[in-house]
């Protein structure tokens, strides 16, 4: 097992002479220069189209953002004030309504006083009618009794 394991380790040391991930020969600086010029076309090409979309898109947002809280805060202010002109026109309709409740309610006691002394005059014009009829009747009572106590007197004394 011994000789396994030295077998093994010799192998190790035979690749890392050959060459391994980072040999440090002319590769090495060409290999930087490559990775430097394709982050610089990646930048051009796709990092800054993508950053300009980004930063225009969030732009955009927040513009719609703004605008659409100013618009908020406008209807809010329509809100308030439409709100406020109902009320308005409602106290407006409510003291209309008590108004005309109060000038129906005078008429309607007006008529009925009216009423009440058109009753009260007929009353008074049929009772004075009534006491005429019977001071008439009283009248024509007493002069028939007159005639008939006269025609008894008479058949007395004829008699």
């Amino acid at each position: 097992m011994t000789y396994l394991t030295f077998l093994l380790a010799a192998e190790v040391t035979e690749e890392a002479k050959k060459g391994g991930l980072f040999d440090f020969n002319a590769t090495l600086p060409l290999m930087v220069l490559q990775f430097l010029v394709l982050m610089t076309l990646l930048n051009i090409i796709f990092y800054k189209p993508i950053a300009q979309v980004l930063d225009d898109r969030e732009e955009y947002v927040r513009s719609s953002l703004s605008k659409a809280s100013d618009d908020l805060l406008k209807a809010d202010e329509l809100v308030a004030r439409y709100e406020k002109d109902l009320a308005d026109a409602r106290k407006s309709a409510q003291q209309i309504i008590s108004e005309s409740k109060k000038d129906a309610q005078e008429v309607v006691s007006n008529r009925i006083q009216e009423a009440q002394k058109e009753a009260e005059a007929l009353v008074l014009a049929a009772s004075e009618q009534l006491n005429e009829q019977k001071k008439n009747a009283l009248q024509s009572l007493e002069g028939q009794v007159d005639t008939l106590s006269d025609q008894i007197k008479a058949k007395l004394l004829i008699s």
